[in-house]
């Protein structure tokens, strides 16, 4: 079963990339439910199962089942590129009643909160904030580096090679003929035009390695899983390799480790367990020197290693 939809030359100019905390917190629940789906994220399951039972998320299973169809209002696609939880929070609490009930209708387990559906998106949204901060909010940032650096890599294909060399990396269920867009999905099959607002991709670590996608009535999305997704839960920053941390110092060789994928001073503060303020100063240094490059891309500076920077990293290596 595959879903085609027709993408007319707005559609593609106003393809955007993000990605959604919400997303990956509702997700994660799946993994909870089936660590088997996916064992890559064993170490954030060991951690957070004991604190489970002080949770109350049984309503908030009933909709989000261990597979198939999940209610839509719990994941909005994204309206800007780096939302926050407590934005992305606050639209679910905003879902009006009557489409959840609609969309809890199509789930087994659902009848207390369609009884009173407003009541419903109250406890289920106080459940996720709940789940957020006991399970989750620790954890984020290191999911965030990993969606970051994903987004600057597929813009940065979008930018050079067009939607024909984007679409061909994503996923093998997602094919582009350069007028549909073609996902094969186990659930959904159907044909439809965008509605000239363009298309959301979303990388995404704990639906890894799915694609999903959402659709009228609400923003035309794409999930698909986000690569490197084997390193998310490796402890500490990349390894410096001997030679080159005697030559530059041990944190500006793992800074230049970590540009073989461009990214920016607060992904590598995160990723280095350093402040921004020491990451940007070893950055101006190794820029000063020739071995990296900043460059805009909207409100942030990426950096990444110059032809020089990858010749010196991977002699040391």
């Amino acid at each position: 079963m595959a879903i085609e939809w027709t993408l007319r030359p707005e559609d593609v100019a106003r393809i955007r990339f993000a990605f959604s905390p919400m997303w990956e917190l509702v997700a994660s629940l799946r993994t909870l439910r089936d660590p088997a789906r996916q064992v890559v994220h064993l170490p954030w399951i060991r951690a957070v199962r004991p604190r489970l039972p002080a949770l109350d998320l049984v309503e908030l299973l009933a909709l989000v089942p261990p597979s198939g169809y999940l209610a839509d209002f719990l994941t909005p696609p994204p309206d800007t590129p780096l939302p926050d939880f407590a934005a992305e929070l606050d639209r679910v609490r905003r879902t009006p009643p009557e489409r959840a009930a609609e969309e809890a209708a199509l789930l087994a387990g659902t009848e207390r909160f369609r009884a009173d559906p407003a009541a419903g998106v109250a406890r289920v949204a106080d459940a996720l904030e709940a789940y957020w901060e006991s399970c989750f909010a620790e954890y984020w940032p290191r999911v965030y580096g990993l969606l970051e650096r994903d987004v600057l890599r597929r813009s940065r294909e979008l930018a050079t090679g067009g939607a024909r060399q984007l679409f061909a990396g994503l996923d093998q269920a997602i094919v582009w003929n350069g007028e549909q867009l073609i996902i094969d999905r186990p659930w959904c099959a159907g044909s439809a035009h965008l509605y000239g607002d363009g298309l959301v991709l979303v990388p995404s670590a704990f639906y890894w390695p799915s694609v999903a996608v959402m659709s009228a009535p609400y923003q035309s999305m794409v999930v698909y899983p986000v690569q490197g997704v084997g390193t998310l839960w490796e402890q500490g920053p990349p390894p410096a390799p001997d030679a080159l941390a005697a030559l530059i110092g041990r944190s500006r060789a793992q800074i230049l480790t970590a540009l073989a994928e461009p990214t920016t001073t607060s992904s590598l503060a995160r990723r280095m367990s350093l402040s921004a303020g020491a990451v940007s100063q070893h950055l101006g240094v190794l820029s000063a020197g020739g071995l990296a490059v900043g460059r805009r891309l909207g409100k942030e500076v990426v950096y990444r290693r110059t032809p020089t920077g990858d010749a010196l990293a991977s002699t040391a290596a």
